[in-house]
């Protein structure tokens, strides 16, 4: 479990990292972007094949993991900085 978490903590911020370029890229509804982090982080899994010994479920698991924790960090982090902002402005 320790090399799931592991992988899935090195590949999420890949994942952000395009999940944010299809936001640039792309006209995406926001209430789509966590299943497209989620499908990301699988595919990213799933294509990490040479970079890792892990089974193929286990890489799905580490990507499917990278790619919720990338849409919740995005998410905390964006409101960390709205409530910082308001807090100035008060």
């Amino acid at each position: 479990m320790e090399e799931v978490m592991t992988f899935a903590s090195i590949i999420s911020p890949i994942v952000i990292a395009l999940v944010q370029l299809v936001k640039k890229t792309v006209t995406v509804n926001k209430r789509f972007l966590p299943l497209i982090s989620l499908l990301t982080g699988l595919l990213i899994g799933l294509l990490a094949w040479p970079l890792t010994d892990l089974t193929l479920v286990l890489r799905i698991w580490s990507g499917g993991l990278a790619g919720l924790a990338a849409s919740g960090l995005y998410s905390l982090g964006k409101k960390t900085i709205s409530n910082n902002d308001k807090d100035k402005a008060a």
